[in-house]
């Protein structure tokens, strides 16, 4: 393949797996005697700085037999002052041990790689074409989504760090929607046979989801879904002519456990319309380096986690019943959680950087997933259109027809604008909703559709308190505001040795020894000091919340629920 002066060359050589690292080896004609060189801070589609040049190490930048000392800038970039325009090579090392969808990793059995974390950026040829090789073991294939040889050219270094590179002895299998050639690689093995329907509910998604926004697949001429099967494991990461998933094999050979499967293959292939081709104003051009704020974080993601349940009903693969079950298991510990009453849906997408993938057990006290949230936001506006002879689905191809080819982007008032154009009130609601903590009326609408979302009580002894004892030893790990173990005075990392003068050894054990008394004396322990407190026993708590169907509805709100049901 030929390769212009102007190009750069970039060769990965995966070798040697059992050293779960890889080398890369990286050239180019400079144009301009100062270059900069940048390694991502983060990788597309997750959003966190998660510094990928901790993985990077024996960097060496040579010219015409010359090692250069670049300056180190930033901790990922660095600068080189050359002395002529002579063709530079960068030669370094990834360590591979960390199995993400958005990491690279690599053992004797296979290699993952997202390149965004491997892949060192030349500032001044971003858009130049790159000439990917890979030097493999001679009994893997190289899987990417449009080739299966060791060789391509892409167009500038964004295609070239959006292509994940997958290797094993697996041989991906083959299948065709709408005209356009899909692959599955299933890496991984099992105790048990797959399902015999795998495939074709793989095709049966692709479908429902073509269907939902009425075009062909926008990658046109090749689709990849990478599939790691794993014990323990659950995740995707969408590309724009891929998806690569993680998920645990137990899992699968359980009614729900399959479904949920389908539906995060259906919210990754969505993503190749909705984020990947349809994107914030932000993110239109990625800045590798740093936090790019965005509010549209919860259209991007949280309507595709609303429209990945419905998909499975669209795709044949669901039930009426079911697809609302699954919706009351989206939104329940939404609104079990007190931090949709502190944090607003424009806030989330905007902080997801520092809260949502930081998140630990009592971050649902201070804040909301834009994922969640989005959804129940997507939910209620697709009644609210409906009711208007419009739907959800109608303003997500309104939007792609109008973005799909721009450059530039959507905005908030894109979104709100183009609800505007079917419901002004709908539109002036939004902005409450995306804007104001707990301003969605969920069960308002949810009635005009014949559908009760109440609570669920259940009577249970309850102090307010998550526990954990992985550690061997009784932890809390949240404690609920306003409730009896916060009122006692109890905080995190308090361990907890007995209540009403019986040893806690377990967390489950909790319920038990409160129920003793409607107060108990709790010992515990703090940074190495004992204390003593008293704490009161609630006999009732609201632990989930669920959809049912009100049989006496009217004519016209049944009419209505249909029309939601149909999806698109």
């Amino acid at each position: 393949m030929y390769l212009e002066s102007k190009d750069v060359s970039v060769s990965i050589s995966i070798s040697d797996p059992s050293t779960q690292s890889f080398s890369v080896e990286i050239s180019w004609v400079p144009t301009s005697l100062t270059q900069t060189i940048i390694l991502p801070s983060w990788t597309p589609g997750s959003y966190k700085i998660r510094d990928h040049v901790q993985n990077l190490h024996s960097l060496k930048i040579i010219q015409k037999d010359t090692l250069l000392i670049p300056e180190r800038t930033k901790i990922n970039s660095w600068q080189l002052q050359l002395q002529s325009l002579d063709s530079v090579t960068i030669k370094y090392i990834i360590e591979a041990k960390t199995l993400t969808v958005r990491t690279c990793y690599i053992d004797p059995d296979f290699a993952s790689l997202s390149l965004s974390a491997a892949i060192i950026q030349i500032v001044s040829h971003r858009y130049n074409k790159h000439l990917l090789n890979i030097t493999k073991p001679s009994n893997w294939n190289i899987v990417l989504p449009t080739r299966t040889d060791n060789t391509r050219l892409f167009n500038n270094y964004d295609e070239l760090v959006d292509t994940p590179i997958h290797a094993s002895e697996y041989l991906p299998v083959e299948f065709c929607v709408e005209e356009c050639k899909h692959k599955v690689l299933i890496i991984g093995t099992t105790p048990f046979q797959l399902p015999n329907s795998l495939i074709s509910d793989f095709i049966s998604i692709c479908q429902a989801t073509c269907k939902l926004m009425n075009t062909k697949p926008p990658s046109l001429d090749s689709y990849l879904f990478v599939l790691i099967l794993l014990e323990k494991g659950y995740g995707g990461l969408e590309h724009d002519n891929a998806s690569v998933i993680h998920y645990s094999w137990k899992n699968l050979v359980t009614e729900d456990g399959y479904r949920k499967f389908l539906q995060l293959i259906g919210h990754e292939y969505l993503h190749q319309w909705n984020v990947r081709r349809l994107r914030p104003a932000e993110y239109t051009v990625y800045d590798y380096s740093s936090v790019k704020i965005s509010d549209s974080l919860w259209f991007a993601e949280g309507v595709t986690s609303y429209y990945d349940l419905a998909l499975t009903l669209l795709a044949g693969r669901s039930d009426t019943k079911t697809f609302i079950k699954d919706l009351s298991d989206e939104f329940s510990s939404l609104f079990t959680s007190h931090g949709r009453l502190i944090h607003s849906l424009s806030d989330s997408s905007r902080e997801a950087w520092v809260k949502l993938y930081n998140a630990t057990a009592s971050s649902i006290d201070t804040q909301v997933s834009y994922y969640r949230l989005g959804a129940a936001v997507a939910f209620c506006l697709d009644v609210r259109l409906r009711e208007n002879n419009s739907s959800l689905a109608s303003i997500l191809r309104t939007l792609w027809n109008q973005f799909k080819y721009s450059s530039i982007g959507y905005k908030r008032v894109d979104i709100i604008n183009a609800i505007k154009d079917v419901d002004g009130m709908t539109a002036v609601d939004l902005v409450k909703w995306l804007d104001i903590p707990g301003a969605l009326p969920i069960q308002q609408i949810a009635k005009s559709i014949g559908l009760d979302f109440r609570p669920a009580s259940k009577v249970e002894i309850n102090a307010g308190l998550t526990l954990d004892d992985k550690s061997g030893l009784v932890r809390i790990i949240r404690v609920l505001p306003g409730s009896p173990a916060q009122i006692a005075g109890l905080v995190l990392d308090d361990e907890l040795i007995s209540i009403g003068g019986f040893r806690l050894r377990k967390a489950k054990d909790l319920s038990v020894l409160l129920s003793k008394s409607d107060e108990n004396s709790v010992i515990y322990c703090r940074h190495g000091r004992i204390g003593e407190s008293k704490i009161q026993s609630s006999k009732e708590s609201t632990n989930k919340w669920e959809f049912t169907i009100d049989h006496n509805s009217t004519r016209d709100v049944i009419t209505l629920r249909e029309k939601w049901l149909e999806i698109i």
